[in-house]
């Protein structure tokens, strides 16, 4: 009998923990953070799952060679089960992002999954596959957007694809191990994907008339009634404008550490378990990556919170596996 241990292994439930934060980036590069931020990124977990579902049942055959201990091979799952659960929770994701965003986050959670299916059950394996998985990440940012004007979150998006490329295109050797010009192409992106996500340019400019949102700065000034002395106002300004400047160079850096340090492991030795745990490292690590595009849009302590689900992942990923 399937137990609900077999079926958090199979959506690979940890991993989920790296979806919410592009909703949070998404969001708050287009200055649309609010309640709807946090429906929506229940919706994209809800699709993550889904994709994670179907990958494994679209692979049943290939694992049932390679990775015999997953679900579907080893019996604990069944295909059809596994076929239900993706289709079930793709009409879950759907419904919820419907019902939380109206039509325009429609608009964008439905080529999101269509995307996801077409790489689980078409792109995968084919040359197009890292590309159409970076789409599904930068989809996903997007929806975060989607409240608002979602072109404001376009330049998160891509850099969140980006990484998304680096981490599939490392994934495709999970089982055979890669050559050494593989993790140095990819480290090379990692570098620019950080570069990126501390020099993207800030938003500017108010949410659209009528979204349920704040701006990302919202709560940042204090009383207005509070009179405070000229200098102790700009001393508190400035050390703050410092703190907001370091903060996304600090989280970008600890994604550079993180993901980037396993990424020069695999360089120096290009075995499938390196390869395993630079994707591992590049999933759970993507928080630290969203929390500094977060920080960068004026959301510092969102930001730094979205971050710390990196370590945490981390953490899970010992217990089960987020590849």
């Amino acid at each position: 009998m399937t137990s609900v241990a077999d079926l958090a292994e199979l959506v690979r439930a940890p991993a989920a923990l790296s979806v919410p934060g592009d909703l949070v980036a998404g969001a708050a590069a287009a200055g649309v953070l609010g309640p709807r931020t946090a429906g929506l990124a229940g919706a994209s977990v809800l699709l993550y799952w889904a994709g994670m579902a179907a990958n494994d049942w679209a692979d049943r055959r290939l694992d049932a060679e390679e990775r015999p201990e997953r679900p579907i091979p080893s019996g604990r799952v069944s295909p059809t089960a596994a076929a239900g659960v993706a289709v079930g929770l793709t009409a879950a994701g759907l419904g919820l992002a419907a019902a939380v965003g109206g039509r325009r986050a429609t608009a964008v959670a439905l080529p999101l999954a269509a995307t996801i299916w077409g790489y689980d059950l078409a792109a995968k394996n084919t040359a197009a596959g890292p590309a159409v998985m970076a789409a599904c990440r930068g989809l996903d940012v997007l929806l975060g957007a989607s409240s608002g004007r979602p072109v404001r979150a376009l330049p998160a998006a891509l850099t969140v694809a980006a990484h998304t490329w680096t981490v599939t295109a490392l994934s495709r050797r999970e089982v055979s191990g890669a050559d050494v010009a593989l993790p140095r192409r990819t480290l090379a992106g990692t570098a620019l994907v950080a570069l990126a996500a501390t020099t993207l340019p800030r938003p500017t400019g108010r949410p659209t008339p009528g979204d349920d949102a704040v701006p990302a700065s919202a709560g940042a000034a204090g009383d207005p009634g509070r009179r405070t002395a000229p200098g102790v106002r700009a001393g508190a300004a400035g050390v703050g404008r410092s703190l907001a400047a370091a903060l996304p160079v600090g989280l970008a850096g600890w994604y550079v550490a993180r993901y980037g340090g396993a990424q020069v492991r695999v360089a120096a030795d290009p075995t499938a378990g390196r390869v395993r745990a630079a994707v591992g490292a590049g999933i759970t690590g993507l928080p630290s990556l969203q929390g500094a595009l977060t920080a960068r849009a004026g959301a510092g302590l969102l930001g730094a919170l979205v971050a710390l689900a990196a370590p945490l992942g981390g953490r899970l990923a010992r217990k089960l596996s987020p590849t």
